[in-house]
């Protein structure tokens, strides 16, 4: 009997060794082409300025986690979402943090007064350039001036110059079914250039010319539009008719760096205004997460994608074993790849639902970069709960679903 106990002991360890051997991730490299990805093959060749038969791409090598026979709740119907508006492509931009909280605010709206509405993301990109230009004269050319920014300027923007719908202001012509600012950043970038290196700040002066490189480029963005037969200001139709309060947003960050349960600067270059974050411990912080789209509020999340776990065919994001084993997944080691800038806030995205399966969360998204294209999902990713405790840098959210945490901080 005690041989037979033992024997049996025996077989139980080796299959519970050998099951979990065949979960172990394994790293591979692949070959990407990127005739065949969506940036290449279908956003450069809207582009009039592409010329596809002068650029021939060579495929190259990266490396990847091995999703051979792996399977993972990637289909959007599995998960609980709340409403928000199709997904749309950035296009040749780097303004994926007001697509995010552009989506997010949509859905705002919706949750608010069950509208549904497009808002323009240009807008909030034509006022972010004369806002950061004003900056940059007043810092005497010390403020970068890029397209990257937070999605905490989407609130910023609005309390001072309001918002249109999409149909107000496109800013592309109507031919144009992508954003390409490449020329527009060039010319912006240049004109600035030489105003520091003459030493002209004269700020009426700069912000008339950065205004005239964004109307020619862009288009004049409307003083008023017409809504249900009335005219009204931008800041009007926010207040009266979306009935978006912007200082009911906040932006949250979870950092070792800074004293938590306290508000401290998020030190990104994106974050040219120096703007402060609530800072949360990692258990808070996911807690917020998890409590928001449990609670029927959706999410505008930053952080990095620059991972073997995040490949655009695959339209999953996770954190394989060879790189931080889950249970090793803590504030610590989050802090390590913040610190080491493996971790940096490289793409904005909207939280729009939530799977509880087999014992673990994942996320839906919604990302207009390019790469959520290349799967099956066109405009979906879909984020593991780990991914996003060790990967996330900052999130935007509505005060009401941060009530529990900004009690303990805000007396």
């Amino acid at each position: 009997m005690m041989k037979q106990k033992i024997f049996i002991i025996i077989i139980l360890l080796l299959i519970s060794t050998l099951s979990f051997s065949q979960n172990k991730d394994k790293a591979v490299f692949k070959t990407y082409d990127k005739g065949e990805s969506y940036y290449y093959n279908t956003i450069l060749k809207d582009i009039s300025s592409y010329k596809q038969k002068q650029k021939k791409y060579k495929p190259y090598k990266y490396f990847s986690v091995d999703f051979t026979n792996k399977s993972y709740p990637k289909y959007l119907k599995e998960y609980k979402t709340f409403y928000h508006s199709p997904p749309v492509s950035q296009g040749n931009t780097g303004t994926c943090w007001c697509f995010s909280a552009t989506s997010f605010m949509e859905s705002e709206v919706y949750r608010l007064t069950k509208q549904k509405v497009k808002l323009s993301e240009m807008w909030t990109v034509y006022w972010e350039y004369v806002e950061r230009a004003k900056q940059f004269v007043d810092t005497r050319g010390k403020t970068t001036f890029s397209q990257g920014s937070e999605a905490n300027e989407i609130p910023i923007i609005y309390k001072k110059y309001g918002i249109v719908r999409f149909r107000d202001y496109m800013a592309k012509n109507p031919n144009q079914r992508f954003y390409n600012h490449d020329k527009l950043i060039k010319e912006l970038k240049t004109y600035l250039e030489s105003v520091k290196q003459n030493s002209v700040w004269n700020k009426t002066k700069v912000i008339a010319t950065v205004k005239s490189i964004l109307n020619k480029n862009m288009g004049m963005p409307p003083e008023t539009i017409i809504v249900d037969g009335k005219k009204l200001s931008p800041k009007q139709y926010l207040s009266d008719i979306l009935k978006i309060i912007p200082d009911d947003y906040y932006s949250f960050m979870s950092t070792m760096s800074e004293k938590f349960n306290e508000r401290h600067e998020l030190i990104e270059d994106d974050n040219w205004r120096h703007n402060e974050y609530y800072n949360l411990k990692l258990k808070d912080y996911y807690s917020l997460i998890l409590d928001a789209i449990k609670s029927d509020y959706t999410i505008s999340i930053c952080g990095d994608v620059s991972e073997p776990g995040i490949i655009g065919k695959e339209d999953v994001a996770i954190i394989p074993d060879f790189d931080c084993p889950a249970e090793n997944i803590n504030q610590s080691s989050r802090e390590m790849r913040l610190q080491n800038k493996l971790t940096s806030d490289d793409h904005c995205v909207h939280l729009i639902g939530y799977l509880q399966k087999n014992g673990e969360t994942w996320f839906a998204v919604k990302d207009s970069g390019s790469g959520a294209f290349d799967g099956e999902s066109k405009g979906y990713r879909y984020y593991r709960s780990y991914y996003v405790k060790l990967k996330s840098m900052n999130i935007l959210v509505h005060k009401n679903a941060a009530r529990k945490y900004l009690d303990k901080i805000i007396k």
